[in-house]
């Protein structure tokens, strides 16, 4: 990962091989963000997809096991009740024939490179579950 850092932005260059979602938290935790709006482009060997089920209350996993193109990443950071950093995005991925998959993002392998924008707002949201939908949810 590699970093620089524009006023309260920050464009974050994620490498082949990293794990999305566990660098971005790295990021996070390192930085002490409190809360950012994130979106990137880019691509990944692999990936995994989810779509909740509204009444299973879980994620639909769906493993991508191809090279793609990250079309489309958008999310946030917040914090968790413990206070460690929760990294929630979405994705729209492109296969080589052009067809698209999307959803939540369970796992991400980059490669050749992620490149991501992060907004960070001065306060500290945090996220806890809700009872109603089994979702961890902002807290407002």
């Amino acid at each position: 990962m590699r970093i620089r850092k524009i006023g309260e932005r920050y464009l974050i260059r994620l490498e082949p091989e990293e794990e999305v979602l566990t660098t971005l938290r790295t990021w996070a935790q390192n930085e002490d963000v409190g809360f950012a709006a994130l979106w990137a482009i880019g691509a990944m060997r692999r990936a995994v997809v989810g779509h909740f089920n509204v009444s299973a209350r879980t994620y639909h996993q769906i493993p991508v096991e191809e090279q793609v193109e990250v079309l489309s990443l958008m999310g946030n950071v917040a914090r968790s009740t413990d206070g460690s950093p929760i990294v929630h995005v979405h994705v729209v991925l492109s296969r080589p024939d052009g067809t698209t998959i999307g959803g939540h993002l369970l796992e991400g392998v980059v490669a050749p490179m992620l490149e991501v924008v992060a907004m960070v707002f001065p306060e500290t949201l945090f996220r806890r579950p809700d009872p109603t939908t089994g979702l961890t949810v902002w807290d407002l």
